[in-house]
């Protein structure tokens, strides 16, 4: 147990957290089991860690950070490692990699019931259902989704400046001032390419090379999150790494399920089931027409953010992609996205259509359409800066 609290208290000292995320005021720290779940390299163990700091501090020995990767639990019950923590005064215990323990759900309901003073927090992958598919925990546990980098956030770390979120309607309704208000302390267009290239996955932090350290996680993705956890033979991963290949080179693009079977030579059920893998993986966004889902065949399928994008073809990406994939990205997190109907790409809460364009968009614009429009600093009527849209969180 000591080895664990040293190994908790200089992690705690020692983490940097870059931004105060939203959703560490948005969680509801009362349920005594909550899972963190984001894709992979998002954050989820600088989120821990950052939560003990401000909570408790590395001293706090009421708060315990563990990481299940530690060999001591291939012999060890976490249960009776629970136990013993709350004998000691242990009230908060932070597990990490929790996919790594066989039965992890069924330790983890051991846990609850067998330590009812004792709260649990856990990340997990974002492939994870943690209420639909762990029947031994569904009842009792409260999930949150860590996402990357908002552009709000990117500026921010970007310029040293605190500029707060706003909700959908504040922007449709009040974005010119909104815009102003921001342009006058800052030049956002002069950040939002570098964004989308680059800043939406935390690596840019780093001093090591950007690309190469997310083409590292994306195969860490197809391999842990993707065959691991939803147990697919090792002898299958080239097919799913040519299937996201094909599929990004196009994107965004209508599925042809055909053609894909037929090149990676598999069945078309099973190009649908890794699509639906790579989406939960949150490598892909899947889109819909208003009122269809999986299984049906998505009415087309985009990168999950723009850093894919370049990750997967640097210097090829196609602009007007790009737009459409941010747009569908800072939306999907808290309104239901839809595909749009004519020239509007997106309908957001089946009723508000979206044209995604920029300033060489030459059609008339239409009153009963919303217009998120690239590289312009302020809009006006229904005609929205793109980049503003980065602020939804």
């Amino acid at each position: 147990m000591e080895a664990f609290f040293r190994t908790h208290k200089y992690l705690v000292e020692h983490v940097k957290s870059p931004v105060q995320r939203l959703l560490m005021n948005e969680i509801d720290w009362n349920y005594r089991l909550i899972g963190i779940k984001g894709c992979r390299g998002v954050g989820k163990t600088t989120f821990l860690l950052e939560y003990a700091k401000q909570h408790f501090g590395p001293d706090d020995r009421s708060c315990l950070y563990i990481n299940l990767n530690n060999f001591y639990f291939t012999t060890h019950s976490l249960a009776d490692f629970a136990d013993e923590f709350a004998k000691i005064g242990g009230r908060t215990l932070l597990i990490d990699q929790v996919f790594k323990l066989p039965n992890w759900a069924a330790a983890l309901r051991e846990c609850y019931d067998r330590v009812p003073d004792l709260n649990i927090i856990f990340s997990g992958s974002s492939v994870m259902r943690l209420k639909d598919e762990n029947s031994p925990i569904r009842d009792i546990v409260q999930p949150y989704n860590l996402r990357g980098f908002s552009f709000r956030e990117f500026l921010n770390l970007m310029t040293e400046k605190q500029f707060q979120a706003y909700s959908l309607n504040d922007i449709l309704n009040n974005h010119r001032q909104i815009a102003t208000e921001i342009t006058s302390k800052v030049k956002p267009l002069a950040y939002f390419q570098n964004y989308l290239h680059h800043g939406f996955a935390p690596y840019f932090l780093e001093k090591r090379n950007f690309s190469e350290n997310l083409l590292k996680t994306m195969n860490m993705m197809l391999e842990v999150d993707v065959l691991f956890i939803k147990q697919i033979e090792l002898k299958y991963l080239p097919k799913i790494r040519k299937l996201l290949y094909l599929v990004a080179q196009d994107s965004p693009t209508v599925l042809n399920v055909s053609q894909l079977s037929s090149e990676i030579n598999i069945s078309r059920a099973t190009i649908m089931h890794y699509i639906k893998y790579l989406s939960e993986a949150r490598l892909l966004n899947l889109l819909y027409n208003e009122g269809e889902s999986f299984p049906k065949k998505p009415a087309m399928v985009y990168m999950q953010n723009t850093n894919l994008m370049h990750a997967i073809s640097p210097g090829n990406v196609n602009v007007q992609a790009q737009r459409e994939t941010f747009f569908y990205n800072s939306l999907y997190k808290d309104h239901q996205v839809y595909k749009g109907k004519k020239e509007a790409q997106f309908l957001i809460d089946g009723k508000m259509p979206f044209v995604i364009n920029d300033t060489t968009y030459r059609q008339k614009i239409k009153p009963e359409n919303y217009y998120a429009t690239d590289k312009i600093e302020v809009g006006q009527s229904n005609v929205i800066p793109l980049w503003l849209f980065g602020f939804l969180y």
